[in-house]
C-alpha cells in the first residue's frame, strides 16, 4: 500500500522508486540513484520522456541532480535545489560533479574563449547558474569547463541579494514561458523562486507550494509594501511598493510591471478568482 504523494516532489512511478521511498510507496523495485549535474546553458524538465512532453520546470547550470532512471535518452531525475521530480535529456547532465564557487548575478552573461569582449561567443549563462572559477584574469574568470566569464557577473555562492525584488525586476521584459524560470522565458513562481535564490532563500517551485511555504500571512487591511507576495490560484506576483505588482504573466506574455488594481480587476473578470493570500517575509530576506 502507497501513501498519498505529490508527484512533482516524489520520485516514484509504479515499477521504480527511490531507495528512500521503500515502505511508503509500492514499486517493483527502488534504487539509490545517482548524483549528476547539469551542464547546459538551461534544460526543461519535462512530465513525460518525450520532446513534445509538458514542461513543469527547468534545471540551470551547475545544478545538481539525482537520477533514478534512464530511458531512451532520458533521465528520471530529482532537482537537488526544489525536489521537483521529472525528465531531463540525459545528454545535459554529467556524472562528474564539480564544487561550485560562484553564481551568475546578471539575467544573462557570455561564455568566451579568452579574455576578450571581441572574440565570438561559446554560449550563455543565466541568473542563478553555479559554476567553479579557477582563477582569474583580465577582468574575467576563467572556468575550466566553459570558458571565460565577466568578473562583474558573478558574485560568490554564498552572496546574498540584499534586495530580491531588485533581482526580480532585471527580468523586466523576459519572455512569458510555462515551466521557465531563466531570461529565455520565466514563469510567474520561476520569477519569484529565481529572485529568492539569489538572497538567499529556498523556495518551492510552484505557487501552491510557495503559497504554503513562504512568509507570514497578511491581514487584508494591511498596508502593503515592497516585497509581499501576492497570491492568486496558480499565479504569484511581488510588490514593488504598495500599489505595483512586478509579476510573469500570460496577458502580456513577458514580465511586467503594472498596478495591483488592474491585475486584481482583470484575473477576477477573467475567472482567475480574487487573492487568496499576502505574504511577507522576514525583515531580513
Amino acid at each position: 500500500m502507497s501513501e498519498a504523494f505529490d508527484r512533482r516532489l516524489t520520485p516514484a512511478r509504479p515499477e521504480i522508486a527511490a531507495a528512500y521511498l521503500k515502505g511508503r510507496v509500492t514499486a517493483d523495485r527502488y534504487v539509490e540513484g545517482v548524483a549528476m549535474e547539469v551542464r547546459d546553458c538551461v534544460v526543461d524538465l519535462r512530465r513525460e520522456p518525450r520532446p513534445d512532453a509538458a514542461i513543469d520546470t527547468q534545471a540551470l547550470y551547475g545544478e545538481r541532480v539525482t537520477v533514478y532512471d534512464e530511458e531512451e535518452g532520458w533521465a528520471w531525475a530529482q532537482l537537488a535545489r526544489d525536489n521537483y521530480v521529472g525528465w531531463i535529456a540525459a545528454n545535459t547532465l554529467w556524472r562528474e560533479l564539480s564544487a561550485p564557487t560562484h553564481r551568475i548575478c546578471v539575467p544573462r552573461t557570455f561564455i568566451y574563449p579568452g579574455p576578450n569582449i571581441k572574440l565570438p561567443l561559446l554560449n550563455a549563462l543565466p541568473l542563478g547558474a553555479e559554476v567553479a572559477i579557477a582563477e582569474e584574469r583580465d577582468g574575467f574568470c576563467v572556468t575550466p569547463e566553459l570558458g571565460f566569464i565577466y568578473r562583474k557577473h558573478l558574485a560568490p555562492r554564498e552572496t546574498k541579494a540584499p534586495d530580491f525584488v531588485a533581482v526580480a525586476e532585471m527580468l523586466i521584459g523576459a519572455p512569458y514561458l510555462w515551466g521557465g524560470k531563466s531570461w529565455m522565458g520565466v514563469d510567474c513562481s520561476g520569477l519569484l523562486q529565481v529572485s529568492l535564490l539569489m538572497a538567499g532563500v529556498k523556495a518551492p517551485r510552484d505557487t501552491d507550494m510557495q503559497e504554503a511555504a513562504l512568509g507570514e500571512r497578511l491581514a487584508p487591511t494591511t498596508p502593503l509594501m515592497r516585497g509581499d507576495i501576492v497570491f492568486w490560484k496558480g499565479h504569484v506576483g511581488i510588490m514593488r511598493n504598495a500599489e505595483t505588482l512586478l509579476h510573469a504573466n500570460a496577458t502580456h506574455m513577458q514580465v511586467t510591471s503594472e498596478p495591483l488594481d488592474v491585475v486584481r480587476s482583470r484575473n477576477e473578470a477573467g475567472g482567475a478568482g480574487p487573492i487568496t493570500s499576502v505574504k511577507r517575509l522576514a525583515k531580513d530576506v
